[in-house]
């Protein structure tokens, strides 16, 4: 008998195991009996040749009676012609340029051949079918037919060099051997929703007497990869619960109320309820873990200042990290400007109950970054505003009381356990995290699960309205001179126009030209050149991408932001956090090219202050297709969260959970977290209350390695990442 840690070479012999190893990454028997067939073929009810009709999807059991080979007329290679019969009719199977089955399908082979029937020149045939020819003792169609009508065949996840009929050989191998397995889903739970054990599950979903069994060992084995991923979050979710914290609260006549004083708009109902929640977490001996989800343009960035505030008030120190080194920036622009002489404390004109507010990126210079890292390090900065630089040993804090991150999905636990890290004493800093993604329940359940979830839904009141409009350039290419002037017309009314595109430009970065079969899509430089030299000619305009330095970015977007420049032609570097209220219009090449929640994100950067804005979405997608119905739902609504149902229907799972649970190490196979939502929720309540039982899950050996390989695969991606 085998267990899961076996090594296939020890089973299937080694050239075999190499085989599964290079192709599927398939090592061990667990690797193998976790490879779950994608779908089954059902042989069905065999049809006599005589009752065939065109179309349909028929077994048959035949005799080979005649094979002949013919050169095709129009292109290079042959057609194989293989006539079968049974007595009652015949068919003939046509196999395009694979004269080698010739050596296989020899006259009076008896098989069964499957497919679906179509005629040529008025004779039934069936085009490249599955077969399976019969051992050579079988020499009757009544034996044949008993032997094998009912089988069900399972169809496996395959490679060129390792079909689907090599790997159901491999499982048969190995479940012959396979002995009884620890079962990491609790007897009591199994017994509570009538799963079969884990043993029982792998031998019904690779090898089904039946197409219901197959679909209640599929059921158990979903079940149980959403029963461990939850065991994992309760444990952290206890874990935090159990950790020291620092008590932060607000004072009277502090740096918090000083700012709700001199705040330029009212607070939303949603912005006042959400700082009352997160006060009062954060006045508690425990660290606060919440997750602030909201609608583009709600004010997350508001809740967090206030958050952070209150963190300043009492006597502690707050980091922003953000994503990219554009995005810090304007947060750390937007911050001191809504601060004013809060974020000066110590300076001329500066607020004594204030702070100030420190700036730390990777490409910074050496004596501005020196000056940053000694007023964080003695406490003079209650602000830190940072990318990943921020997790490096040589930043550390005076009295670290609260960690925000935002656009959470561009970060892995990893990292803000990095960061929360640098607290003092032992104690733990409170944690904020932030997205504008919207995210459903099933994924909030999944992916965020280590979390509790806020949600920002309202929209601060005096934001225009912004209207978006396909522009199919293949269909009307007229559409685009009109965008151009109105980008011109826009930007000679005193408004900031968006251009973006998906690449930056030059040979270097895209060697090989486009990713698929169009055209190398638009690109940055090229685009700014020839607006520069034709249908803007005489309007400054500016670029903004990734490999500009730091002072080249800033001194971009200052142009661009004081209307210098007030056409901007950007990659996606402009997706979050870039606000600029006289922002108009933006123009988005090759739309299609892009996610939902990434052009809703993009769209979100105009209608920011009074001025009615327009998205244009450009595009060569054909009417009807996927990626014109992407854009087509763009243009009908501004609702992030009806958007994200169509964005997460079109997406593979990586790409909603992100490759540490999603990648070929993958522990979800089965399990789908936008379709699965009660099984989910139902896995969370069981393995919550297994979890709080046996925190340690020492009584639940099985369930502990399960989740310790989980966690093994979530490290194993992040030191693939780092």
């Amino acid at each position: 008998m085998v267990d899961f840690d076996h090594d296939l070479r020890a089973i299937v012999g080694d050239k075999t195991a190499k085989a599964l190893a290079s192709a599927l990454d398939l090592h061990t028997v667990g690797d193998l009996m976790r490879h779950y067939p994608r779908r089954y073929v059902q042989r069905g009810e065999l049809t006599e040749l005589s009752s065939l009709r065109e179309d349909e999807h028929v077994t048959v059991v035949a005799m080979v009676r005649s094979v002949s080979k013919r050169s095709m007329r129009q292109r290079r290679g042959s057609i194989l012609e293989v006539v079968v019969t049974d007595g009652t009719g015949e068919l003939t199977l046509t196999f395009f340029n694979q004269a080698w089955r010739e050596r296989e399908l020899l006259p009076e082979r008896i098989g069964m051949f499957a497919g679906k029937v179509g005629t040529y020149r008025g004779k039934r045939q069936l085009a490249h079918p599955d077969y399976e020819l019969f051992p050579e003792h079988v020499t009757s169609f009544r034996q044949a037919a008993e032997e094998y009508a009912d089988e069900i065949i399972p169809v496996y996840p395959a490679s060129e060099k390792l079909p689907s009929w090599r790997i159901a050989k491999c499982v048969d191998v190995v479940l012959q051997q396979l002995g009884d397995l620890p079962d990491p889903v609790p007897e009591q739970v199994r017994r509570k929703h009538r799963l079969p054990g884990l043993a029982e599950a792998l031998h019904a979903v690779h090898r089904p007497r039946s197409i219901e069994l197959a679909r209640t060992a599929q059921r158990r084995l979903r079940f149980e990869e959403a029963f461990v991923l939850q065991a994992e979050l309760a444990r952290r979710r206890l874990s935090t619960a159990a950790l020291p914290a620092t008590r932060r609260a607000a004072v009277p006549g502090g740096a918090l109320e000083a700012l709700d004083e001199r705040l330029p708009f009212e607070l939303t109902e949603g912005q006042r309820r959400l700082g009352e929640e997160i006060a009062a977490e954060l006045d508690t001996p425990h660290p606060m873990h919440r997750l602030l989800q909201g609608e583009v343009g709600a004010g997350k960035t508001v809740v967090a200042l206030r958050a952070m505030l209150a963190v300043v008030d009492s006597g502690g120190q707050a980091a922003l990290l953000a994503p990219t080194e554009v995005l810090a920036q304007q947060h750390y622009r937007s911050l001191t400007n809504l601060l004013g002489p809060l974020a000066q404390r110590g300076m001329l004109g500066g607020s004594d109950v204030g702070t100030r507010v420190a700036l730390v990126t990777g490409s910074m210079p050496a004596a501005a970054r020196r000056e940053a890292l000694l007023d964080i390090g003695v406490g003079d900065a209650g602000i830190v505003v940072g990318t990943h630089a921020l997790l490096e040993e040589r930043v550390q804090f005076f009295d670290l009381g609260l960690v925000v991150v935002d656009e959470q999905h561009r970060f892995g636990v990893e990292q803000r356990s990095a960061l929360a890290a640098k607290s003092r004493d032992g104690t733990r800093p409170h944690v904020l995290v932030m997205t504008a993604t919207p995210i459903p329940r099933t994924v909030a359940m999944t992916v965020f699960g280590d979390l509790e979830i806020s949600t920002l839904a309202d929209v601060p009141g005096g934001r225009a309205e912004v209207s978006t409009h396909v522009v199919p350039v293949d269909e009307k290419p007229h559409f685009l001179d009109r965008a151009w002037q109105r980008v011109r017309e826009e930007a000679e009314a005193g408004h900031r126009v968006y251009v973006v595109c998906p690449r930056i430009g030059d040979e270097q970065e895209d060697p090989g030209g486009a990713d698929d079969d169009r055209r190398r899509p638009v690109a940055v430089l090229e685009l700014a050149e020839m607006l520069r030299t034709g249908p803007l000619a005489g309007i400054e305009t500016e670029v903004l991408h990734g490999r500009l330095s730091p002072e080249a970015k800033d001194a971009a977007m200052a142009r661009f932001t004081q209307g210098t420049a007030p056409v901007l032609v950007a990659t996606t570097v402009v997706e979050v956090g870039i606000d600029v209220p006289t922002a108009s219009m933006m123009v988005i090449m090759d739309a299609d090219r892009f996610g939902v929640s990434q052009l809703h994100q993009l769209r979100g950067r105009i209608g920011r202050g009074e001025i009615p804005g327009v998205c244009l979405l450009v595009t060569e997608a054909p009417a009807g297709s996927p990626a014109r119905q992407r854009l087509d739902a763009v243009a009908a609504t501004r609702n992030g969260f009806e958007l994200s149902r169509v964005d997460l229907e079109q997406r593979r799972e990586g790409d909603v959970l992100g490759a540490a649970q999603s990648g070929k190490r993958s522990s979800l196979k089965m399990l789908k977290v936008i379709r699965d939502e009660d099984v989910i929720r139902q896995a969370r309540e069981d393995a919550t209350a297994v979890v709080a039982g046996d925190r340690d899950l020492a009584e639940h050996p099985a369930l502990l390695r399960a989740v310790e390989a989980v966690v093994a695969e979530q490290e194993a991606d992040y030191l693939d990442k780092a």
